[in-house]
Order: C-alpha cells, then structure tokens, then sequence
C-alpha cells in the first residue's frame, strides 16, 4: 500500500518527552526518521557545567553534549500512523533500545522501546510543540 508523503512525514516536529524535561526535534533523512534533543529545561549540571552523555557505556562518547544529541535513529515508516524498527537512546541511563512509533492523534506520540520483543518494553507519551 502506497501512503502519501504527508502522512508518512506526520511524525515530523518537535515533541516534549513525558517527564517534560526535553524537546525532541523528529526529522527526515531519505526515508529514515531521526530525533535529537534541541531543548533542554536544565542544560547545565548543579555546578553549572554543561550536561554530557555521561552515562554511555563507550568511554569515547561520554563528553557528547546531551544538547544536540541524536537519540532515535533509523525510524522506518510503516503505515499510516505507524512507525517501526529503529532505534532509541536513553541518555538518562545509557541504554539503547528497539523502537516503534504511533500517533494516537496529531498531537500524542506513543514510543514503545524494548529489547527483544515488543511486548516487554515500556511505552511513553510524548506531546508535539506548538
């Protein structure tokens, strides 16, 4: 089934993560659906230095400014509404897990992350910015 640019590109935007900490700019790349972190409520540390991704597990990439990062990759669309097999990184704690995506309307972003099967993973709602 063939679906129109405009629906595939409905994810597009900049959504506010759950915990209301982060925005995330969704964008496209060829067909491929990308995230990264453009906002931030608190980009510094206590001590006023810059928030890094100090929990990844690669030594090399711990001094990545978490502003910036790009923390979903390779989203494919699948149909209408619904997006599959990519990638989500959790800067909070380091971890990368399998992605799948669903508008539940134009303005609620559902993100399942998991390892393995989707069916144990933990689901998240995000909110697009006006």
């Amino acid at each position: 089934m063939i679906f129109s640019q405009q629906i595939s590109d409905d994810i597009c935007g900049i959504w506010l993560e759950e915990k209301k900490e982060s925005h995330i700019e969704i964008y496209k790349i060829d067909d491929m659906y990308y995230g990264k972190i453009v906002w931030l409520a608190n980009p510094n540390n206590d001590d006023g230095s810059i928030k890094l991704d100090k929990e990844n597990p690669d030594p090399e990439l711990k001094n990545r400014n978490i502003l910036g990062l790009e923390i979903i990759k390779n989203l494919e669309f699948i149909e209408s509404n619904d997006w599959a097999n990519g990638q989500i990184y959790d800067a909070r704690t380091g971890k990368t897990y399998e992605l799948n995506a669903k508008l539940k309307s134009k303005d609620i972003l559902l993100l399942r992350g998991f390892i393995g099967l989707s069916l144990i993973g933990k689901t998240t709602n995000w909110s697009r910015v006006k």
